[in-house]
């Protein structure tokens, strides 16, 4: 969670990002052939070292798929499998979020009285800030892990007002209520919030009030000082092959992104959310109403056919997760990976896809058609995916080809008219046309996620 990838990436960082959503499908049935389907995208992945980690599927309480890939720790060839602990990263949002909304449902927090009422020594910039926005990523406090010199301060271990002070200082991003950007600094200031409240540290209380009654044994917060059995080692890539991922001291996460669990405690934690042995009814609608894009409290939330899909990642140094519920289908898919990458993200949107009753190819199964000049000159264009960063497409000696902003140029391979995709990476483009036929823009999708770009 807590280095620069774990603030929610922009565009400009890669043309073809990961990030989180699922297809919004009809969930029908899971067939043994979807569960081998599951199991041939994951050895894939797994084969080419762009994933490790452990993967469960469940359908309420009937699980399909719960299997390790790759190595827990590769110096000593220990595979990873269901038990195995992982750093959740961001995904410990919203065991956060769910702690303040459980006080709240208690009686003891109101979560639109100002943030001073329980921080009284915040900056005057504070004065507005309620905790809502706090969950909602609505504060405008500046995300810390995105400052210049958190590569060099992730590794000091500190406390919680010395982390505070890291950020209490900065100017607002924008005025409380006004914008949205993701920031782990709130989920920081959260973490004091649930110790003040509680009268207890956080970790104690997240295990008290949440893990405990779910019998989640093999959840916790982590710390590096701990022998903690069947940890995960994390790991990274580089030009040199897979190294030992980076070092970040466990005091910096706090309530954004510094629990630890495994598949088998997560697939306990979203029974027993969605089951209503956590919160009641309407503190639960609470937690899953998005409030500006798409996110709710800790939770993405995706409208999908009758129902919703609820999910989050993370990425911290050596670990990317994933996890998502299908609110309507009753269907889970957990994805922990040691093995940092987009293999995570990727992974947990291709299994709900299929685990809803959709289908996921893999690059190489896909056949390019030919396309006529005339057909290909019609999506020349500049498509803006964000203020700063666009895909221009052009036509180059009879090849459609696209520019992302500062990148490199790759080839657009048709599969059908106005479909196309990428080799270099798994990624598709879809071109939409106006009332009159005309391009008007382009829909990118990778990793589960469509991302629209009007042609400018």
């Amino acid at each position: 969670m807590l280095n620069r990838s774990l603030s929610r990436p922009g565009l400009r960082t890669r043309l073809l990002l990961t990030t989180l959503t699922a297809l919004a499908l009809s969930a029908g049935p899971v067939l043994a052939q979807d569960v081998g389907r599951m199991e041939q995208i994951l050895s894939e992945a797994a084969a080419r070292d762009a994933f490790a980690g452990s993967v469960l599927v469940a359908r309420g309480g009937e699980v399909l798929l719960d299997r390790g890939y790759g190595m827990a720790n590769r110096e000593w060839a220990i595979p990873n499998d269901g038990d195995t602990k992982f750093r959740l990263a961001s995904v410990s949002k919203q065991f956060t979020a769910v702690a303040a909304v459980l006080l709240s449902q208690r009686g003891q927090l109101d979560l639109d009285a100002p943030l001073k009422t329980w921080l009284p020594d915040a900056p005057a910039a504070w004065d507005q800030v309620t905790v809502r926005h706090l969950l909602t990523h609505t504060s405008g406090i500046p995300n810390f892990t995105a400052f210049d010199d958190f590569a060099a301060t992730k590794t000091v271990a500190t406390t919680l007002p010395e982390l505070i002070a890291r950020f209490r200082d900065r100017p607002l991003d924008f005025q409380p209520g006004q914008g949205w950007a993701y920031s782990n600094s709130g989920y920081v200031l959260l973490t004091a919030v649930i110790e003040r409240v509680s009268g207890k540290p956080y970790a104690a209380f997240v295990s008290e009030a949440l893990f405990q009654p779910l019998g989640m044994t093999d959840s916790g917060y982590d710390s590096h000082a701990a022998i903690l059995p069947r940890r995960a080692s994390g790991y990274t890539p580089s030009a040199q092959g897979v190294v030992n991922a980076d070092y970040i001291d466990m005091s910096v996460p706090q309530g954004a992104g510094g629990l630890y669990s495994t598949t088998r405690d997560l697939l306990k934690w979203e029974q027993g959310l969605f089951g209503g042995r956590i919160l009641n009814p309407a503190s639960l609608a609470q937690l899953i109403t998005p409030v500006r894009n798409d996110y709710a409290m800790g939770l993405e939330v995706e409208r999908a056919g009758e129902g919703s899909i609820v999910r989050h990642n993370g990425g911290i140094e050596g670990f990317n997760t994933w996890m998502g519920h299908d609110t309507a289908g009753g269907m889970t898919v957990i994805v922990l990976g040691n093995l940092n990458g987009p293999g995570s993200d990727k992974l947990g949107a291709d299994l709900m896809t299929l685990a809803r009753g959709g289908t996921v190819s893999l690059p190489g199964e896909r056949q390019a058609v030919t396309l006529g000049a005339e057909a290909l000159q019609a999506y020349v264009g500049v498509y803006e995916l964000a203020p700063t960063f666009a895909i221009t497409v052009s036509v180059v000696d009879g090849k459609l080809m696209g520019v992302a902003t500062g990148q490199p140029p790759f080839e657009l391979f048709a599969e059908a008219p106005d479909a196309f995709f990428v080799r270099v990476v798994d990624a598709r483009i879809t071109f939409t046309r106006d009332a009159a036929g005309a391009v008007s823009g382009l829909v990118l999708h990778q990793n589960g996620r469509d991302m629209p770009a009007p042609k400018k």
